[in-house]
């Protein structure tokens, strides 16, 4: 009996488990980052965001990278989180 238990336990807990979300990466130009205060701002507001795991910003590009979990958040909210801040954002081409 207990050689039967542990597979069917296994099958009960992997039926269970959630679909995991793909950690997702997109770089968004900033245009209003200038100083060396911006990307702190920006930082901040895109860290605050759930689902958000890295931000990296490279201020000479104007731009940052960003690295999410896509059950948790999207690009909308992130560009609405840098608009929000005061640095209106959009995917870069």
């Amino acid at each position: 009996m207990k050689r039967l238990f542990a597979p069917v336990a296994l099958v009960a807990v992997v039926a269970a488990a959630p679909v995991w979300a793909a950690a997702n990466t997109v770089t968004l130009a900033v245009p209003g980052m200038t100083c060396a205060a911006c990307p702190i701002t920006v930082t901040k507001a895109l860290s605050k965001v759930e689902g958000v795991d890295q931000v990296a910003v490279a201020l000479e590009k104007r731009e940052v990278v960003v690295t999410f979990d896509d059950a948790k958040t999207d690009i909308q909210k992130l560009t609405q989180a840098t608009e929000n801040a005061g640095y209106p954002s959009s995917v870069a081409k």
